[in-house]
């Protein structure tokens, strides 16, 4: 069961992550993950380490990479941004981040896996939990 790549445009003003996360429900696979990502946000929400809320950062915003899970019941992803003097900022990315001119996005599928959130106990948040496919 060989991966299977599938490239995405977004339109300026899409949820990236909400739109990641709805296209990954519709799929027949159960496991993906982003190869590649580049565009724009015009706001951006990130949930820095340890932080209990999310950032929300507006402006002109690069996006410089975005890497991460995907699951039907889930995602768990992160970005790199840029703001218009090339500083650098980076968290995990939550519903709401813009996308300003275009997310271009090219996404694996990983039709021999199955990806879900579950609870863990050790650590109190929904972790990916990893699960072979059989062979159909």
């Amino acid at each position: 069961n060989p991966m299977k790549v599938v490239p995405l445009r977004l339109q300026p003003g899409v949820d990236l992550r909400q739109a990641l996360e709805t296209w990954m429900g519709e799929q027949h696979e159960q496991a993906g993950c982003v190869i590649s990502a580049v565009g724009s946000l015009s706001v951006a929400q990130l949930r820095f380490a340890g932080a209990a809320e999310a950032t929300t950062i507006n402006g002109e915003l690069e996006i410089l990479s975005l890497a991460g899970t995907l699951s039907a019941d889930g995602a768990h992803l992160h970005i790199a941004i840029a703001d218009s003097s090339g500083a650098v900022i980076g968290g995990h990315l939550c519903a709401g981040s813009l996308v300003r001119t275009t997310a271009e996005l090219v996404i694996g599928l990983l039709p021999a896996w199955q990806f879900r959130r579950e609870r863990d106990p050790a650590t109190g948040y929904a972790e990916l939990a990893i699960k072979a496919q059989p062979e159909r």
